[in-house]
């Protein structure tokens, strides 16, 4: 089964990560927070941090060291353990999952691009490429999600989306759009690109699944947001926060068109911190917040859109945190991410997966705070409650103490 991003024709689609390492930027970060965002961060980090080398030749012990143990305890001789480690074609036996957790789960992606490149240069195969022979299922692709370059990971998780359908995978698009920094969009698009030779903009466009109601906006709302490229300063114009918050008041509230050009131009172009004083001048003017606005209007997909991109854009972490129904005509009811992912009936590994893996480097603090604050319980408990073996010590991992 092809979950996110770990099947093989997925990983040989990835740009080469030494090549993502020297010409694509940092992780994502929220505009203008890049300090804020590393105190967010929930990994922690071994000091001093070995180096990249010795990173990539303890993880090679980490899928090879496992066999000759288990053959070494089944009395099997010296020279049959050395036969053994040469050949390449029993791989996943007795894998060290914990050491790859400890090794993996505990570097930045500049520190995991740098062990990558390592390992390729000492083993003549791709880290990823390894991870896929040696683990399986939830716990796979967990980890290879997080072993990816962050620009690469969005890129991939936005082509899925686009193969997806229902509502909650345009939650991808918006996120990887609205999420993190205008930079790291740019970078995104650029991995797209190399991956899939076609720019991320022309296949929103042509998605045939994204057409209505998404389209009906002009210009195109999924289009304009994947597109943008926002201001990233703190610079911020009172008097023009106040003439938008008016436009969107007429939009969402008077004419009921939560996706009317002046909304997507507004969304799609202002910089985060112009938008946050322009949804603070909304809730000052009009006594509630435009996000509550657009919760009382559930049961219509275009708000509740929007009401995505307003969250993703001005509070990421309720986003990653929240449950939030959206059309009534679904069997049942869609939750956003983390806590959606962990509800009802089933765990949703793949979007748990995600928000988990895309947040730890940029505000998993902020998220668990949130979470905490609505739902009484800890991203730990409920992780724990919802989740077993590996894949649960990988998330727990980057989900941090609490």
């Amino acid at each position: 089964m092809c979950c996110w991003c770990s099947c093989l024709e997925c990983i040989h689609n990835i740009p080469p990560l030494n090549l993502l390492f020297l010409y694509f930027s940092d992780p994502a970060l929220p505009a203008g927070e890049e300090g804020e965002a590393v105190s967010m961060a929930s990994i922690s980090f071994p000091n001093p941090v070995p180096p990249a080398t010795e990173d990539a030749e303890n993880i090679r012990k980490a899928v090879q060291d496992g066999i000759l143990l288990a053959f070494e305890d089944w009395g099997v001789s010296v020279d049959s353990l050395i036969k053994i480690n040469r050949a390449r074609d029993m791989r996943g036996w007795g894998t060290d999952e914990k050491a790859l957790i400890e090794i993996l789960g505990h570097r930045t992606a500049a520190q995991r691009a740098e062990i990558a490149v390592a390992y390729e240069g000492l083993y003549n195969e791709t880290l990823l490429d390894r991870l896929h022979s040696e683990l399986s299922g939830d716990f796979r692709s967990a980890m290879m999600l997080w072993t990816m370059d962050p620009a690469a990971r969005d890129a991939k998780l936005a082509h899925k989306a686009l193969k997806k359908k229902g509502d909650r995978h345009v939650w991808v698009l918006i996120e990887v759009a609205c999420a993190s920094s205008p930079d790291h969009l740019v970078t995104v698009r650029k991995a797209y690109c190399a991956a899939y030779s076609a720019s991320l903009e022309e296949d929103v466009a042509a998605c045939p699944l994204y057409k209505d109601p998404l389209k009906q906006a002009s210009p195109p709302f999924l289009v304009r947001l994947v597109s943008s490229y926002r201001y990233s300063g703190e610079l911020v114009d009172d008097e023009l926060a106040g003439a938008e918050a008016a436009e969107l008041h007429d939009a969402v509230v008077a004419r009921k068109q939560p996706l009317h050009g002046d909304v997507v131009r507004i969304l799609s172009s202002r910089s985060k911190p112009q938008l946050k004083a322009t949804f603070e001048r909304f809730r000052q003017e009009h006594g509630k917040a435009i996000d509550d606005v657009l919760e009382e209007r559930r049961s219509d997909q275009l708000a509740a859109m929007l009401k995505t991109a307003v969250w993703c854009l001005a509070s990421p972490e309720k986003h990653f945190a929240e449950k939030w129904p959206i059309s009534p005509p679904m069997p049942f009811f869609v939750f956003q991410v983390i806590r959606s992912s962990i509800v009802g009936l089933g765990t949703d590994e793949s979007s748990l997966t995600r928000a988990i893996v895309s947040r730890a480097e940029v505000d998993m603090k902020k998220v668990k705070e949130e979470y905490k604050v609505r739902y009484r319980k800890t991203v730990t408990s409920d992780v724990n409650g919802d989740t077993s073996g590996y894949y649960n010590g990988i998330l727990l991992t980057l989900v941090g103490p609490e």
